[in-house]
């Protein structure tokens, strides 16, 4: 144990953010550079080392938390980096991205503000980078056997570099211009800069993965022949089908995706676009959805130079606190969260619904017309006379993803089944109904969250090298069928 009192003596401290007025005139990270090395040690000291350790069981990725807790305590950094990669391929993007459930299950959080474990774990793998700890790992022989992966987001790299690693000869194919998939052009680069994920592909390069871009299987390259061409294939192209919705007004000029909105902007700070074509400069935004995408929605705006941000969330607003005879320790609770967006201004406002869009003579939104709902009888129901409308110049819509894009004929030249979600159908070592193609991340799981992302192409990687080899020693931390602790 790393500090006996530590838990007593030492209270929360998380990473501090620049001022707003200051960050949101760029784009740069949000947190204060290097704020959280002088206090981490003393934070991962609250770290109880508990006898059962919940923390692993709120991680799929089975994340050695009190061991490494206790290096960073201890600041031998290089020890600490070597446990933390010991389970996760990508430590500086969980870090940043992911919403912390082992802290949710953190034994401390029963009853006190739970140990920062996701700023630890950041804070180690920075620390390993500057100290140039994090060196390729290329495989001692090769296995003579090709992978090819397709989608190099989480779940894709995940499995690629554990596939590297053993001696398969692995290619990661990518639809867009930049491999990340949503990594790159999903999230803001003030969550999380490009430059973590550039250094993690030249360490992959470095080991021998090679990457292709601009390769859409299905429509570039045929799926079938893709299967003909490698001993084994990985689909991790994600479920990118966002969730519309079809009310009137719909088809008017403003009204978009989130995942057509926030790519535009991270083009820009690729340097490919100078202006963004869907801006929120000098205008009425108003964004559908109250999760985490709907939140990077809100920050791009802000920093786009919106007059006004308004977020909708058909749910009521969740408590500030756990409700124990609803969501007890150590499941991941559903709480009143601000994020540093939310920070930085516009309104929220819950359980209401969109009933229609308002445009103007040339087809551009304008209004956005809503109404409040409630639950009744387990049913929403919309309350009489709460109708209003809200301006509205742009409009995205953030609710979520619905499954993996068929339109470009990947499933069907495959021939793959789904499961009755929709998703693609797997069995117990992430094989697929096709001899020698498997899934791992939200093609096969549906929408999720990074860490499960990386702990599924970890495992799906296991399945893989043992159809290639007849054995592995691969690590595989979750089954297809795990999920989160809930009530």
């Amino acid at each position: 144990m790393a500090d006996p009192k530590g838990f007593l003596t030492t209270g929360r401290e998380v990473a501090k953010t620049r001022p707003v007025a200051e960050r949101v005139k760029d784009w740069n990270e949000v947190h204060v550079p290097g704020s959280l090395l002088p206090i981490i040690s003393k934070q991962a000291g609250r770290c109880m080392d508990c006898g059962i350790p919940f923390c692993h069981n709120g991680c799929p990725l089975g994340n050695l938390i009190p061991e490494w807790n206790d290096y960073a305590y201890r600041e031998d950094w290089q020890a600490a980096s070597e446990r933390l990669h010991a389970t996760n391929n990508f430590p500086e993007f969980t870090g940043r991205l992911c919403p912390a459930p082992c802290e949710s299950a953190c034994v401390l959080g029963i009853n006190q503000p739970p140990v920062t474990i996701k700023n630890v774990e950041v804070s180690i793998i920075d620390k390993a980078w500057d100290s140039g700890d994090v060196t390729p790992q290329p495989p001692e022989r090769l296995s003579g056997k090709t992978v090819a992966v397709i989608g190099s987001g989480p779940a894709g790299l995940a499995a690629a570099q554990q596939l590297t690693r053993a001696g398969h000869t692995v290619a990661v194919f990518e639809r867009a211009d930049r491999i990340g998939g949503l990594l790159r052009y999903g999230i803001p680069e003030f969550k999380m800069e490009k430059s973590h994920i550039n250094r993690r592909i030249e360490q992959m390069r470095a080991e021998g993965t090679k990457f292709r871009t601009e390769i859409e299987i299905g429509r570039d390259i045929d799926a079938a022949k893709l299967r003909q061409r490698y001993d084994a294939v990985v689909v991790a192209a994600g479920a990118t089908v966002s969730r519309d919705l079809p009310v009137p007004g719909r088809e008017l000029k403003g009204v978009h995706f989130a995942m057509e909105y926030l790519p535009l902007a991270n083009k820009v700070r690729e340097g490919d676009l100078t202006v963004s074509p869907i801006t929120a400069e000098g205008k009425h935004v108003v964004v559908i959805g109250g999760g985490d995408t709907g939140a990077d929605c809100v920050g791009t705006a802000h920093r786009q130079g919106a007059l006004s941000v308004t977020q909708l969330e058909i749910m009521p607003r969740p408590g500030e606190d756990r409700n124990p005879a609803t969501q007890p320790w150590p499941t991941f609770p559903m709480l009143y969260k601000v994020t540093s967006a939310h920070e930085e201004g516009g309104e929220r406002v819950y359980s209401v619904s969109t009933t229609h869009f308002e445009g103007d003579e040339d087809g551009n939104v304008q209004f956005l017309h809503l109404v409040e709902v409630e639950f009744k009888d387990g049913k929403l129901e919309q309350r009489p006379g709460t109708e209003r409308k809200i301006p509205a110049q742009l409009v995205t819509l953030a609710m979520g993803f619905t499954g993996t894009d068929r339109s470009n004929g990947l499933v069907e030249q495959f021939g793959l089944a789904l499961d009755e979600r929709g998703n693609i159908a797997r069995d117990e070592n992430y094989a697929t109904n096709v001899d020698g193609v498997f899934v791992a991340g939200d093609a096969g799981r549906g929408q999720s969250l990074i860490v499960w992302a990386i702990a599924e192409g970890r495992s799906a990687a296991r399945g893989v090298d043992r159809y290639l080899t007849g054995t592995s020693e691969l690590p595989a931390p979750i089954r297809p069928t795990d999920r989160a602790l809930a009530v």
